[in-house]
């Protein structure tokens, strides 16, 4: 915390609104913060919000630019300045606010979700300085974690229920004996001594008996060395394991490692796998060694027309992929201002370097460059740095970048070399858009889809050069289009796309999203037990489907039916008239149109998506993941089992009827609040089918034992009173 009389240490529970604070690198935020100032010297920083929303993307956030600017950070206290707040809310995505500056002129600067970091996100970059907007219970976290309920099993509620009709037939059995009896004498004294007499049949000592039984089955999943380190948090519903008719899974962390991986390069005519990025890798050192003149085998006497043609296209492709994207490589121990001068041990200590991305694919297209002989050593606002497996530098400047935003599904950065002078317009998005952008060819929408069914997240990157004249022209029209006043975006897209015309295809990559060990074998186990599988994440529609067929949640045999986005009513209406004629086929939707159609048309849908093998709900919030859970036991009548590793997980563990949490990389709070805590999601396989049913016959046997044992008693009872003229005697 940051005062007047300077920094002082204070526990997160003593932080209120308007406090200062720091919070250094790889450090949790512990309120809900406007970012004033930072050390990063472009005014940024990267966040981690994997506990919050479940994306693994590392997020960019602004500092306010007023306070950015400030010589220093005591700065703040010389200032008159108020930070304005909107009331706090459950959206996660999106804030308003303003913070104006009194010294002198008022400067006003509007405040969006750019300059805030929620309580639970992590600092991944730099130092932050902000200031406390909400705490407590008004976070944006806390807001969207619901309140835990005390579980109790279904076989409880059957038991209790049992026990309320055997009452009765305690009543029913007792009258009848006194009717048969007569009602001569004290009647009321017979009566009562009849339902003393056949109490046997009222089961109350199976309430003991079924609660011994959970405790030792409890110790017996403990105790299980094949599925080492389960700990059971809630003995009083081991049987409902057993049970489960639907299982609601988180995909990142629990399905996924958060572990990307480069595994194709194709080029079109040829092919390159992780088996054989050796032959990348020596293209790329004869090129670029026969490019500075150093000794090595020339291509045009090395090879023939064929694989130099080979070469080049691999090289183009490389570069292509190490220059378009928008990451920032991090040095840990010291500043790159001096790199040139540096020895060549402190040379070689640039390979430890940590890549600061908003996209994990980005990170492992870059790494993978890195891995091939072309490393991105520096970047900033204006130059980029690469340098290759013979240490020769290559600097280029950036001249415009086009991020990538879920709308247009694709970037571009256009670069010119410093050394040749060539200008280079990259470009690399999803296949569907990059179809009409690229030249025509025969191959693309083949690999693609070859990629997608190995589960391949797949990116296609072109290019086109630019001369002096071409983007000279460009940057004014782009200028112009971007001073405008009235439909600026809609100008501004229009001179992109005039650019973005009759690309040169150079290659498609595909990268995987490393699955945790026996997820594709346990997924396919329970779904053969006839347990219905929905993947709920807050992670984008492209990953989701990529993981869904990845992890064998979507078999081979399966068609997917993706939701088309809808808005109101009608759109809903129409779009849930075209499911319901391939409701055989996996769906997959969007949070924001699931929340439209289940407003106008809850129970419709709901049938609708039961119907389905499997569902799979993207861009999901945790709240929305608690209310589905909700939806599921309300329609169906059915028990549900939810499985998470995160914090934005705990709202649908708490919600359904068996909560089981994992414990990795993601922390513990989702396996603190948890029913059951895993260590691995394989073992899940093992803890419903053989835990679960085990759990679920043996108290059902018990409880049958206890209530037949009463029922015979009392039968004996009655012959006994009956015999003897119905008098009310014990055996």
């Amino acid at each position: 915390k940051l005062t007047p009389q300077g920094i002082t240490e204070v526990s997160s529970s003593e932080i209120r609104v308007s406090d200062l604070i720091y919070i250094e690198k790889d450090q949790r935020v512990p309120a809900d913060v406007v970012f004033l100032r930072t050390t990063e010297t472009n005014g940024a920083c990267f966040i981690r919000t994997d506990q919050l929303d479940g994306e693994t993307d590392w997020k960019l956030r602004l500092a306010v630019s007023s306070t950015q600017r400030l010589p220093n950070d005591s700065e703040l206290f010389d200032i008159t300045a108020q930070v304005y707040a909107e009331k706090p809310q459950k959206d996660i995505h999106g804030f308003v606010g303003t913070f104006t500056k009194n010294d002198g002129d008022v400067i006003d600067e509007s405040l969006n979700i750019e300059n805030t970091l929620w309580a639970n996100t992590v600092v991944a970059s730099g130092t932050v300085l902000g200031i406390v907007i909400y705490t407590g219970s008004e976070t944006r976290s806390v807001m969207n974690t619901s309140q835990p309920k005390s579980k109790v099993g279904l076989l409880d509620l059957e038991v209790n229920t049992l026990t309320k009709l055997l009452f009765v037939a305690v009543m029913v059995l007792s009258l009848v004996m006194m009717i048969l009896k007569g009602f001569d004498g004290p009647w009321y004294r017979y009566l009562f001594r009849f339902i003393l007499l056949f109490s046997y049949i009222i089961p109350i000592s199976l309430r003991v008996n079924l609660d011994m039984g959970k405790v030792y089955y409890s110790w017996a999943i403990q105790r299980d060395k094949e599925i080492e380190g389960t700990v059971v948090r809630c003995t009083t519903i081991p049987e409902e394991l057993g049970r489960i008719n639907y299982l609601l899974t988180d995909k990142t962390g629990t399905l996924t490692q958060n572990d990307m991986v480069f595994k194709r390069l194709h080029l079109g005519s040829v092919s390159f796998t992780s088996e054989t990025m050796d032959e990348v890798m020596s293209h790329l050192r004869s090129s670029f060694a026969h490019a500075s003149g150093q000794p090595g085998p020339s291509p045009a006497k090395a090879a023939s027309k064929v694989r130099r043609t080979v070469i080049t296209r691999t090289v183009e492709a490389v570069k292509a992929i190490a220059l378009c994207h928008n990451v920032t490589p991090v040095y840990e121990q010291m500043g790159r201002e001096d790199w040139e001068e540096e020895t060549e041990a402190d040379q070689q200590s640039q390979q430890q370097v940590t890549y600061q991305a908003s996209s994990p694919d980005e990170v492992a297209l870059v790494s993978w460059t890195e891995e091939v002989g072309l490393a991105l050593v520096k970047r900033d606002l204006t130059t980029m740095t690469l340098k290759t497996s013979n240490n020769q530098l290559l600097t280029y400047s950036i001249l415009q970048i086009f991020p990538f935003t879920s709308e247009t599904k694709r970037m571009g950065i256009i670069v010119k070399d410093e050394e040749s002078g060539e200008i280079v317009f990259y470009m690399k998005g999803a296949d569907s858009v990059m179809q009409t952008i690229v030249q025509y060819n025969d191959w693309l929408d083949e690999e693609c889809g070859n990629m997608a069914r190995e589960g391949l997240r797949t990116l296609v990157v072109a290019k086109k050069s630019l001369t002096e004249e071409q983007y000279a022209d460009f940057e004014s029209r782009y200028h112009q289009a971007k001073m405008s006043v009235q439909d600026r975006n809609a100008k501004v897209m229009a001179v992109q796309e005039s650019l973005e015309r009759d690309m040169e295809l150079l290659c498609v990559t595909g990268v995987e999203d490393q699955l945790q060990d026996g997820v594709r074998s346990t997924l396919e186990l329970l779904r053969n037990a006839g347990i219905k599988i929905w993947m709920l994440t807050g992670d984008k529609l492209e990953t989701a489907t990529c993981i869904a067929k990845s992890s064998r949640l979507v078999s081979r045999t399966q068609d997917i039916y993706i939701f088309r986005s809808v808005t109101n009513r009608a759109e809903a209406h129409l779009e849930m008239n075209t499911f319901r004629r391939k409701n055989d086929s996996v769906l997959i939707i969007t949070g924001e149109s699931l929340q439209v159609c289940l407003r106008f048309y809850e129970h419709e849908f709901v049938d609708l998506a039961c119907q389905c093998p499997a569902v799979v709900v993207c861009r999901c919030s945790p709240t929305q993941k608690a209310e589905i859970v909700h939806l599921l036991k309300t329609h169906t009548k059915k028990n549900t089992c939810a499985i998470g590793d995160g914090g934005n997980d705990v709202s649908m563990i708490q919600a359904a009827d068996a909560g089981i949490g994992l414990e990795g990389k993601e922390g513990r709070q989702a396996s603190l609040a948890a029913d059951f805590s895993l260590t691995q999601f394989k073992y899940l396989g093992k803890l419903l089918l053989v835990h679960g049913r085990n759990s679920y016959l043996r108290s059902s046997s018990l409880s049958q034992f206890v209530i037949h044992r009463g029922l015979i008693i009392s039968t004996m009872q009655a012959v006994f009173s009956a015999v003897f003229y119905f008098a009310s005697i014990s055996l």
